[in-house]
């Protein structure tokens, strides 16, 4: 992805990290402490990067898929389920968060390797 995709791109998910945020406050007021407690949660999927780079970017993509996250959000709406409804908000949100900062869904042959292209040390193989 060329270098002013990518900032428009942030730019997107920028804007889906206050929807999302301002969607959630909007219909759960007063739950600050829900957000914020749940916010990171999705990162620990990481911690199965030490069984191997397959299992944690196995986990990292279902907690950070947004087709994954909306179908939770979904579900919550049809079965009337408040928590479920936030809790997909949270993680969208997180989602959201991390692809500002350039990290996206996992391959599983390197944390560094995303759909986004490469990042941390690995970076410069986006130039090759």
């Amino acid at each position: 992805i060329t270098p002013p995709m990518k900032n428009v791109l942030k730019l997107e998910e920028l804007g889906l990290l206050l929807l999302f945020t301002m969607a959630y406050f909007r219909f759960f007021p007063g739950h600050l402490g829900l957000y914020a407690g749940l916010f990171f949660v999705p990162d620990v999927s990481f911690a199965l990067y030490l069984v191997s780079p397959a299992a944690g970017a196995a986990a990292y993509n279902v907690l950070h898929h947004k087709g994954v996250i909306a179908s939770l959000i979904l579900a919550g709406l049809i079965l009337h389920n408040d928590m479920m409804i936030m809790v997909g908000l949270i993680f969208m949100s997180h989602s959201s968060f991390d692809r500002v900062f350039g990290y996206g869904l996992k391959y599983a042959d390197s944390f560094d390797h995303t759909h986004l292209g490469w990042i941390g040390k690995s970076a410069q193989k986006n130039m090759d």
